[in-house]
């Protein structure tokens, strides 16, 4: 009898923390994002710009910069709008996001991207680059809340 009263015990902790786990995520919500990064390097690169970003009725102001090392040449504008979603409020849209890529840009180029940060908000991303840049590189940007 013991053993099934201790079973039964467990089961109902475990469901009481699968609840409240459902429970949270149920909470995340999501945004949309537009940036305009610009971006420029000789094996070492940054990039600046700025952003909005529109979570529940509001629009918040963002700025991007970011470092860039491996093959980068040439400098670039890229226009990304996209949705970002696993957010329960602004902030957790501010964070470092790191991506290892690969492009080239002659003129206008498409570009997409996915990243997560470490508060585990994801940005879907996709838009125009243009410019001359070639980069095969490792690159983290800082997004934060004006």
């Amino acid at each position: 009898m013991k053993k099934s009263s201790a079973i039964r015990v467990a089961l109902v902790v475990l469901t009481a923390f699968a609840g409240a786990a459902l429970s949270s995520v149920a909470r995340a919500d999501e945004g949309t994002i537009a940036m305009t990064i610009y971006k420029a390097g000789w094996i070492i690169g940054g990039s600046g710009g700025s952003g909005t970003l529109n979570f529940r009725g509001r629009r918040y102001a963002l700025s991007t910069g970011g470092l860039d090392y491996g093959l980068v040449f040439g400098g670039s504008k890229t226009v990304l709008r996209g949705r970002v979603s696993n957010i329960y409020r602004p902030s957790d849209v501010a964070g470092v996001y790191g991506a290892a890529g690969a492009g080239l840009a002659i003129g206008r180029g498409a570009r997409a991207i996915v990243l997560t940060n470490q508060k585990g908000a994801v940005l879907e991303l996709a838009g125009q680059q243009t410019g001359l840049m070639a980069n095969a590189d490792l690159s983290g940007l800082a997004i934060t809340l004006r």
